[in-house]
């Protein structure tokens, strides 16, 4: 690999990583990191997703309650928040490929131990290490394609939001027969996914080994230095309105999607539909993303303004909602689908991050603004409808709350989707 493939995927600091212009690079080099970008987004939501059909045997094997199982559903978010803040350093000091190969190595790790360690502490720990793995991830997917395909941000943008609503719906649909099949012991079920993330650490590997995992802050040549601007000024992202946008928009969306991921099984279970048929509705709300996660940035890219998406996802979760409390098992598929167009809001999101900065160091840090106070906003939300759940003995409040945050999340979508970069807000 040439100089520029390798400072391309692990960039220096600053100055090193000003062009933003596609440079020339082996044609297996650029397949391999589409490989790669597939598998790891296969990879970032089984581990939650795969939890929710088998939550009910896992609360009984574990000995949870309600509120203990709501806080199960919060640490994805808690973790992405915590973890995702690390991210922009540790791809500065070892270069963005180099921890994504890490971070797969910790989902698999992580889904490996976690239903074997006894006890819920033990759950939880192992959950957190996978989950690491899957924040570390989710900060710099967004920033491998900024840097790797600037001219082809929404084209691949959606492609990897694809792959990850795929292994989305496929551990939500797969994991209850796929239980039945090894056993019918929930710990296997849980467990096997691990292979999967196993299989994403190897074109990771092969990458980083090829360029080296780490770019020395001396690289550039002294020509290179004399042509290249000065480094600009830090982004004090914090006084950006978009910035803070962005981040409501995204916690607020993610608050949503894992309200569903972690709860709508038992909504459906609860409603008398059975397993593995609440299974399959998740199943089928997070397929929902595989077609429109690919259509949605290419559209939003080319729209200077991604308010009416905003809209259009919003009035969809609106009308889930209100059908899961009026008639949760008589129109079940029908509020499935709703419910997984509007978590289409996830690519949409991930795509404003990309069109909200002009440069590769912008995009990191709003990436990880954005993404990391997002999660953060999102994290009480499950939570919440676990002890409403439990204290109320029925889901019409949780219900309502899930309703309540569509509002303002409709209002700081379209205040994010205004056609404007943090760097003009910044000046």
């Amino acid at each position: 690999m040439s100089r520029d493939e390798t400072r391309t995927l692990n960039p220096a600091p600053a100055a090193s990583v000003r062009q933003e212009q596609p440079q020339p690079r082996s044609a297996w080099v650029t397949r391999l990191v589409i490989l790669g970008l597939v598998l790891a987004a296969l990879n970032l939501r089984p581990a939650i997703t795969s939890l929710g059909p088998l939550l009910e045997e896992v609360r009984t094997g574990l000995g949870m309650s309600g509120s203990v199982a709501g806080l199960l559903t919060s640490v994805p978010p808690l973790c992405f928040a915590v973890f995702g803040l690390t991210a922009p350093r540790l791809a500065r000091r070892f270069g963005p490929g180099a921890i994504v190969c890490a971070g797969m190595a910790a989902i698999a790790a992580g889904l490996f131990l976690r239903p074997y360690l006894g006890g819920t502490a033990g759950f939880l720990a192992a959950s957190a290490l996978a989950l690491m793995g899957i924040a570390v991830s989710n900060i710099l997917m967004p920033v491998i394609v900024k840097r790797w395909f600037p001219d082809r941000v929404g084209q691949m943008t959606g492609l990897y939001s694809m792959a990850l609503a795929l292994g989305t719906a496929l551990a939500a649909a797969a994991t209850v027969p796929m239980t039945r099949a090894l056993g019918g012991s929930w710990q296997t079920g849980l467990a096997v996914w691990g292979t999967l993330a196993a299989v994403a650490v190897l074109p990771w590997l092969v990458l980083t080994r090829h360029a080296g995992t780490r770019v020395p802050k001396t690289r550039t040549t002294a020509q290179e230095q004399g042509s290249a601007p000065a480094p600009a000024p830090a982004l004090s992202i914090t006084r950006s309105r978009t910035a803070w946008a962005l981040a409501c928009y995204f916690g607020l969306q993610a608050t949503a999607a894992y309200i569903t991921m972690g709860w709508m099984p038992q909504i459906f279970r609860d409603a008398g539909v059975s397993a593995g048929t609440a299974g399959v509705l998740l199943a089928v709300t997070m397929a929902m993303g595989v077609p429109l996660a690919f259509v949605i940035p290419r559209v939003a890219s080319r729209l200077r303004n991604q308010g009416p998406i905003v809209v259009a996802l919003g009035l969809c979760g609106l009308m889930g909602y209100a059908g899961l409390y009026l008639a949760p098992a008589a129109g079940a598929w029908a509020w499935a689908l709703l419910l997984g167009v509007s978590n289409c809001a996830f690519p949409l999101a991930l795509t404003m991050i990309g069109m909200r900065a002009k440069s590769g160091a912008g995009v990191v840090r709003l990436s990880a603004f954005a993404q990391s106070t997002g999660y953060l906003i999102s994290i009480p939300g499950p939570l919440l409808v676990g002890v409403l759940y439990q204290h109320s003995g029925s889901w019409g409040l949780p219900i309502g709350l899930m309703a309540g945050l569509m509002v303002p999340q409709l209002v700081v979508g379209v205040l994010a989707g205004r056609n404007r970069t943090i760097e003009d807000e910044l000046g």
